[in-house]
């Protein structure tokens, strides 16, 4: 018997309530049920699409997985969780790997248009790496995806247009294992909205011909035509397949986000949420009551006033990270180690990562040892083993691999999303630590700041999450945080390539032989190690905190957020 997202998410509920759940405050007689529910998150607003490098990298599944539904959604803990309400997904024999994807019979946009296995074969095509122009160094993708992972794998896509049922079948020689986090919640988007505005007949029969003017196009539109800003937003592009939909945007109301009278699952309990960004002034919204659900990095905002909210610091799944360029002043490895070995990791971890209730051992115990590997995992151990003499500040060591690199007194500058207080703090105590070994550092941080200004050469690293996020991130199968170290990823943005990780990265989505994958993640840590793309920290601590009379939430310290439940909130006073 299909179970409905909804009671999913309400037994995932139960499991969750003992460690990482609000209050559950019962409703008095006497109380009245709020209409509409303010959710502040330090995800950025910036596109609908999260598929797109610009989507994953601002955060948008923290935003839109109630909007835009996919087969599975990622759970308050970083797992994959089917998502019934949408379809169903599972693998059938054959001698390639394949899957079949059912979308539900009664799935409908809010708009009118019927879901179908044409949104399938678009996200395929979009993230498959295979459309392709020519560029100054070889081929370029068409597409800007985030990432290929899973999907390159991907052979084709048996669907007939309009179909409810599409039959996903991987090349004879791939194996991808996380195929649960292919075609997922705010990845899945409206074909039917691309066609239209990109002049298309029909999507599957453009891209199963190679029409080369109609595939340009489309990618045209799948890039920037679902970007958001508070400009007027065109609503007849933003669709929704999930209990939300987007009824407007602006700095000053915030995104509005209010119930779909299509969805065709358990409707909301909430008709009205109202999503308010990083770039918000939360005190503000607080002061004004604007606001009932919190999630935040730990410390981000400085006093921060949360009373008459239950308040709690978890650490999260998400990797707090400086991510390095490769080119410039971090052209040589050499000059990357040596600023690796000043970075004062155990004391960064100590005052700015160390959650209040920190564990004794597991996710948040100390400082993060590993890129790729989550700290509770049985492999991080040995896979971790690495990180011993990069434990921070080590003076002697940082300006004698300086010396070795050639690099005299080089400045580093580290970007980041402002406003930001615990990322303001962390820039400065690395500027001090770094500072008698010849290295200075400067406080690039700015309102407007993206990841890509690494790629654009405008700042040396980015202090942020797993991929880049400012916000909610991370999850425990770790697909997002070993694809932002692939070559040619749209999440690399410090333009790292290694074959050798390459190789890693394949071999550890297609075996689960539990020795192998150990000894691929230890030799994958080490490398990276040695190589020093990205510099982890800690596990991002998240604070989470429901406003009194605030039932049904659960903290989501993942890359899904807090708001993955958002359609089972009820706010009574």
């Amino acid at each position: 018997m299909r179970q409905p997202r909804g009671v999913a998410s309400r037994l995932i509920g139960a499991v969750a309530a003992g460690t990482l759940a609000a209050a559950l405050v019962a409703g008095c007689s006497s109380q009245n049920q709020v209409p509409a529910i303010g959710y502040a998150v330090d995800a950025v607003i910036a596109s609908y699409n999260g598929g797109s490098t610009l989507g994953a990298s601002s955060g948008s599944a923290a935003v839109f997985d109630r909007v835009l539904t996919g087969f599975f959604y990622t759970g308050p803990d970083g797992q994959q969780v089917a998502d019934t309400d949408a379809g169903t997904a599972k693998e059938v024999p054959g001698e390639a790997q394949t899957v079949q994807y059912r979308l539900n019979p009664d799935g409908v946009y809010s708009d009118g248009v019927p879901t179908s296995c044409d949104d399938l074969v678009l996200a395929w095509a979009a993230r498959s790496g295979r459309f392709t122009k020519p560029g100054d160094h070889g081929p370029v993708p068409l597409f800007d995806a985030a990432s290929t992972d899973g999907y390159a794998d991907i052979e084709r896509v048996e669907c007939q247009p309009g179909s409810k049922d599409a039959t996903v079948v991987f090349r004879p020689d791939a194996h991808f294992l996380p195929w649960r986090t292919l075609f997922s919640a705010g990845e899945l988007m409206p074909a039917h909205v691309a066609a239209r505005v990109a002049n298309v007949a029909n999507v599957v029969s453009a891209l199963e011909s190679s029409d080369p003017g109609a595939i340009q196009r489309l990618a045209d539109f799948w890039n920037t035509g679902w970007t958001i800003s508070s400009d007027d937003l065109d609503t007849s592009r933003f669709p929704s397949s999930g209990p939300y939909r987007i009824e407007s945007y602006s700095d000053k109301d915030g995104l509005v986000l209010v119930a779909n009278e299509r969805w065709w699952g358990i409707k909301p309990e909430t008709g009205r949420i109202v999503v308010w960004p990083k770039t918000v002034d939360l005190k503000a919204k607080l002061s004004d009551n604007a606001v009932s659900v919190v999630d935040i990095g730990a410390g981000s905002v400085q006093d921060l006033n949360l009373d008459g909210f239950s308040v709690q610091t978890v650490p999260g799944r998400g990797a707090e990270q400086l991510v390095l360029a490769t080119g410039g002043v971090f052209g040589s490895v050499d000059a990357r180690r040596a600023f690796g070995l000043c970075v004062p990791r155990q004391a960064l971890f100590d005052k700015l990562g160390k959650v209040p209730e920190a564990p004794k051992s597991g996710l948040g115990a100390g400082p993060l040892d590993s890129r790729i590997v989550q700290q509770d995992s049985l492999f991080y151990g040995p896979a971790a083993d690495g990180a011993g003499k990069y434990r921070g500040a080590d003076v002697p060591a940082a300006t004698a691999r300086l010396a070795a690199s050639g690099a005299a007194n080089p400045t580093i500058r580290i970007g980041y999303l402002r406003p930001d207080e615990r990322r303001a703090q962390t820039v400065a105590m690395i500027a001090e630590a770094c500072k008698p070994a010849g290295i200075t550092v400067i406080d690039a941080g700015t309102d407007d700041f993206t990841p890509s200004q690494l790629t654009q050469g405008k700042v040396d690293a980015v202090l942020a999450s797993t991929a880049s996020v400012p916000g909610p991130a991370g999850s425990s199968t770790g697909v997002a945080a070993i694809g932002s170290l692939r070559t040619g990823s749209g999440l690399n943005f410090g333009s790292f390539g290694n074959g050798r990780y390459d190789a890693i990265a394949d071999q550890l989505a297609a075996d689960d032989n539990s020795t192998t994958t150990l000894n691929l993640l230890t030799e994958a840590e080490n490398l990276l190690w040695s190589e020093m793309p990205s510099v982890p920290l800690f596990a991002d601590p998240r604070t989470i905190a429901f406003g009194n009379g605030l039932q049904n939430g659960i903290a989501g310290p993942t890359q899904g957020g807090t708001g993955w439940n958002m359609d089972r909130w009820v706010l009574k006073r």
